[in-house]
């Protein structure tokens, strides 16, 4: 698994995941030395948009989260998740699935994702970012079910 953030102004680096993602795990290899030093750069108005992942919601990560006054997108149960990052997957994928032959191993893997996720056009990720009011728009017009996004 890799993690990675997006914002219409900078992209973190992709971390590479290795085992199972825990709160204190998210607090310490993800939220501290990549998602707050991000928020900072964007500035006060900076937002965090996470889902209601398990290590997202830890009490660990809740706290850190308030003592380190993050802005946090709250999200309710069982809503459909609209995050504009989970199309910037999509296209990594197709990006990565590109490249013949496949990766020899999980190194060069790691490798050409990390170099497709630079490659990723600034535009591509600024239409997604700013097509988030018209998600929400779409998801409320059909009662939470299926859109076009």
């Amino acid at each position: 698994m890799v993690w990675g953030g997006i914002s219409t102004r900078l992209r973190t680096l992709l971390y590479h995941v290795v085992g199972n993602l825990t709160g204190v795990r998210y607090q310490n290899e993800i939220m501290q030395p990549l998602v707050v030093p991000a928020l900072q750069a964007i500035g006060p108005r900076a937002i965090l948009q996470d889902d209601n992942a398990p290590p997202h919601r830890s009490a660990a990560v809740i706290t850190f989260i308030q003592q380190a006054r993050v802005n946090r997108m709250l999200w309710p149960a069982n809503s459909p998740d609209l995050n504009p990052e989970e199309h910037m997957w999509d296209e990594l994928c197709r990006r990565v699935q590109q490249h013949h032959p496949p990766p020899a191993n999980l190194g060069q893997l790691l490798q050409w994702l990390q170099q497709e996720w630079n490659g990723v056009p600034r535009a591509f990720i600024c239409n997604l970012i700013h097509s988030m009011r018209q998600r929400c728009v779409e998801c409320l017009a059909h009662n939470g079910g299926h859109t076009r996004y």
